[in-house]
């Protein structure tokens, strides 16, 4: 499955491009500069790009308003069918934001029942009360999304939403040529909803990529033969600067064992969750290490880890911002690509974890466990590969079983040889390909 062997890039159009924050109504080709960036991606080593939403919406995307065309402030429809024909031309597939838990006011159904209130045949297409009011004086009360009442949660148990979900689904299938979708807030999505879902998109395309986003909750209840192919994994997305951060590389040997080691009780073991170092509700890696040595580090790790890796633009190159100055300073705009020596880094990582057969469908053991340093291995259809970090501003050899006496570093086409043990330079990342 390409989804399983693939790197993934997320973009934020409307901050990637530069996009008013509120709909001005003006229609600006401004989703083109994917185009400018396609040789970027594919010197990357991505296979896939995941766009947060780009449907018509009065602000931030997730307040949807019309499913069906593109948001006039990132162009017409007929620009998004170019980016993604140019996308699709180099070998990289299409992820889309599917926000169905819940809509924005100036969407069709709910603009027709705030006008028509009782009268208005949409609406059981919400959770709504005529015995109240809402915090907009409409007349009625409605359930927003964890009190975000801009957020009108729809009713996805309706035959009505959801053959028109369903229809919107398919149009982007036809019409763009989309790979996959990520559900926003999949941890509360109508579970049956995801069924059924899963079942029109299995039918309307071989392998398309169906992801959740899981903060938390049992993964296996949406990733699963009937729901899910993968969910956010946000346990492992903690483990990774903390431990480099703390300089206790404990912390994500356990996240990882915990998940996908070959005791009974890991639960998740053979899912391929999607990791991540950052992304457009967290605080950028560059600006969360403390150390920044540590940041190729946390590359190394997310590549190879068991998972999807997802990289979030602009992270690719060292760009900081923090969640505490707001979305915004998560989500700039940017001019063109920049390569530095991290990029470097992250290309050949994405590399090496595309073409291994082992650090895409690989099982996880712990080899080798100290504060600074992390060993561990993955092994699929014959192939072995250890995986060899060093947190520490000084040099390590590690002492433990390797049962191998030569390899090859997949990152940097090295001969690697194991002999009294294993040296690691200081702030290092190796992927042994053991021979």
């Amino acid at each position: 499955m390409w989804y399983y062997e693939g790197v993934i890039y997320q973009i934020y159009p409307f901050g990637f491009c530069g996009a008013p924050r509120q709909n001005d109504g003006k229609l600006m080709p401004r989703i083109l500069k994917v185009l400018d960036f396609a040789d970027h991606l594919k010197a990357l080593n991505v296979s896939a790009v995941y766009f947060c939403p780009v449907f018509e919406s009065s602000a931030h995307g997730y307040d949807t308003a019309d499913y069906t065309k593109l948001d006039v402030r990132l162009g017409s429809n007929a620009d998004f069918k170019a980016v993604c024909d140019k996308l699709h031309e180099n070998g990289i597939r299409v992820i889309l934001d599917g926000v169905f838990n819940h809509v924005g006011r100036d969407f069709f159904a709910f603009r027709d029942v705030r006008e028509k209130k009782w009268d208005s045949p949409y609406k059981d297409w919400f959770y709504l009360s005529f015995d109240g009011n809402s915090c907009y004086n409409d007349g009625f009360w409605y359930e927003g999304w964890e009190g975000h009442f801009e957020l009108v949660k729809l009713n996805l148990d309706h035959p009505d939403v959801k053959n028109y979900l369903f229809d919107c689904v398919r149009m982007w299938i036809r019409a763009f040529g989309i790979d996959g979708l990520r559900l926003d807030v999949a941890y509360m999505l109508n579970r049956q909803f995801m069924r059924e879902l899963r079942s029109v998109c299995d039918k309307e395309k071989q392998e398309f990529f169906l992801a959740g986003e899981m903060i938390h909750g049992n993964y296996a209840e949406i990733v699963n033969h009937e729901t899910l192919h993968s969910a956010t994994n946000y346990e492992c997305f903690k483990g990774i600067y903390s431990s480099l951060n703390s300089m206790n590389m404990f912390e994500i040997a356990h996240s990882l064992r915990n998940r996908f080691g070959s005791e009974d009780w890991c639960m998740y073991r053979g899912m391929h969750l999607i990791s991540f170092v950052d992304n457009h509700d967290v605080t950028r890696i560059a600006s969360n290490l403390t150390n920044p040595a540590h940041l190729p580090l946390a590359y190394g790790i997310l590549m190879g880890m068991p998972g999807i890796p997802c990289i979030y633009y602009g992270s690719e190159w060292g760009m900081e911002g923090q969640k505490e100055h707001g979305d915004d300073a998560l989500r700039p705009a940017v001019d063109a690509p920049q390569w530095t020596a991290l990029t470097d880094f992250i290309a050949r990582a994405a590399k090496a974890h595309r073409e291994s057969r082992a650090l895409t469908y690989g099982d996880f053991n712990v080899l080798h466990l100290t504060n600074k340093q992390l060993i561990f291995e993955r092994c699929a259809d014959g192939e072995r590969v250890l995986v060899m970090v060093n947190a520490d501003g000084e040099g390590h050899t590690a002492h433990y079983n390797a049962n191998a006496g030569c390899g090859i570093d997949l990152l940097t086409g090295k001969h690697f040889d194991f002999g009294a043990g294993s040296y690691l330079e200081p702030y290092s990342v190796k992927y042994i390909k053991v021979q």
